[in-house]
């Protein structure tokens, strides 16, 4: 029980060290002809799913061989 929650716990870390953010990004549901899915109030349905953003990082060039 120890080890669960100590592997846990060091997930949880290593994610907050890093500092990912995350975006919620929805599309709309189609059909297969193309026409967007309506729920009971007439608006699309939408599919939403958190995505991760990743940094670039600023480097330095390579110096060239002579």
């Amino acid at each position: 029980m120890k080890k669960i929650i100590a592997i846990i716990s060091l997930a949880l870390a290593s994610s907050l060290a890093f500092g990912v953010e995350t975006e919620k990004i929805c599309i709309d549901k189609m059909t297969k002809d193309g026409k967007p899915v309506l729920d009971k109030s007439g608006k699309p349905q939408q599919e939403c799913k958190q995505v991760k953003i990743h940094k670039k990082l600023e480097g330095t060039k390579v110096p060239e061989k002579k």
